[in-house]
């Protein structure tokens, strides 16, 4: 069997652009739930596994590019929270996990998911991801001669090259870290291992971390991985990859690791005419990209090590940095309709207040809060409606 080039360059591509530009924010969450450097390795190790088996299994099975990945924003959820455990944290994972099996089980829960309006779905994500943004930011004053030339490579990149820009900042930071004394040394190289986290299972970890994560993995990563397949001209069964994806991600969360969805950054990278003229071999990328994160799971705790001696103005950096793209993209979505946007405005405004009410973080709120506001308008829209029919008869 022959293989063209483009189909394994195109996979490590998408697999280092994705693993590196992302990392931080994986650390991030497991620093904001106590997780300590030996669980934080074993989360990664656990992730990266769950994702070489999905991509194996699923892009065999349906002969396409099914990529997967880590949930960026779900993640960003976890990182943005207070109050949780490691344990609890990982019955938030289980529980997810479980209502992603569900979902690919019982094909309406996609279809209620999808129901719920785009605008409040992205105000809710760009109020999680907006105080990362922000914190990137505050960190020029802790090293300026770092983080400023950092930041100016950023946008100077993107132009050129997006999905390269985060990692081209994260490398050459930590290089420039490591030559001008910033950091003391590198640790020793180490192979990864798992370790096994007793699930806790709180009210208030189901409600304020389960729940949001699951709607923001089904929101804005599911049906975006989807809808990159669709465009590539394939037909995939919503059902099945959900499912996998989810007892994947059910089957990893005792050892630490956050949740897998469909990707559709990666996945664009990977189901483009660019990789194969041919529809029908670009599926060949799933197994090229499943080898690349089976290198990080073995590789993990050695890369989180990395990441535990940079300095943190630059771990910031590009945690935040990595979400501008996902921001900016919910912000035009949230306020893109005019009739939604108060609903989405509140929607962001509580989420990223950080609001934390009888246990229950900020992101449920947001959603409930950008719910109600919704109903009310649309209770007006349908009872001025009304008005009209009951009038218009008194005009003729």
């Amino acid at each position: 069997m022959t293989v063209r080039l483009s189909i394994p360059v195109s996979a490590f591509v998408a697999a280092i652009v994705g693993f590196g530009g992302t990392l931080a924010i994986v650390i991030a969450a497991a620093k904001a739930v106590g997780a300590t450097q030996v669980e934080t390795a074993s989360g990664v190790t656990a992730i990266c596994l769950a994702m070489t088996a999905e991509c194996l299994w699923l892009s065999w099975r349906t002969k396409m590019p099914v990529i997967t990945a880590w949930s960026t924003p779900g993640l960003a959820l976890v990182a943005a929270s207070s109050g949780f455990s490691m344990g609890e944290a990982v019955g938030a994972y289980i529980v997810t996990g479980i209502l992603l099996v569900a979902t690919g089980l019982f094909g309406p829960l996609t279809r209620l998911i999808s129901r719920i309006p785009a605008s409040v779905a992205s105000g809710m994500l760009a109020g999680i991801v907006v105080t990362f943004a922000i914190n990137a930011m505050k960190a020029i004053p802790a090293d300026p001669w770092l983080i400023l030339p950092l930041i100016a490579a950023f946008f100077v990149i993107r132009l050129f090259n997006p999905a390269l820009s985060v990692l081209a900042v994260l490398v050459g930071g930590g290089l420039a870290a490591f030559l001008t004394g910033r950091v003391g040394g590198l640790p020793a190289p180490e192979l990864s291992t798992l370790t096994f986290i007793a699930p806790h299972f709180t009210a208030k970890a189901i409600i304020g971390l389960a729940l949001p994560l699951y709607l923001v993995t089904m929101a804005s990563q599911n049906l975006s991985g989807l809808a990159v397949l669709r465009a590539a001209g394939y037909h995939p069964e919503p059902g099945p990859l959900i499912g996998i994806t989810g007892l994947f991600s059910l089957l990893s969360a005792p050892f630490g690791a956050g949740t897998t969805n469909l990707a559709a950054i990666s996945a664009a990278i990977c189901t483009g005419p660019d990789v194969h003229p041919d529809p029908a071999e670009r599926w060949k990328t799933g197994p090229f990209y499943a080898l690349a994160y089976l290198v990080f799971a073995i590789f993990g705790a050695s890369l989180v090590a990395i990441f535990a001696v940079l300095p943190q103005s630059l771990i910031v950096l590009v945690a935040g940095l990595a979400l501008m793209a996902s921001l900016a993209n919910a912000l035009a979505i949230a306020l893109k309709d005019e009739g939604d946007r108060m609903a989405a405005t509140v929607t962001f405004v509580v989420t990223a207040s950080g609001l934390t009410l009888f246990g229950v973080g900020a992101a449920f709120w947001g959603l409930i809060a950008g719910l109600a506001v919704l109903s009310l308008d649309m209770l007006k829209k349908r009872q001025s409606f009304q008005k009209l029919v009951r009038f218009w008869p008194t005009l003729s």
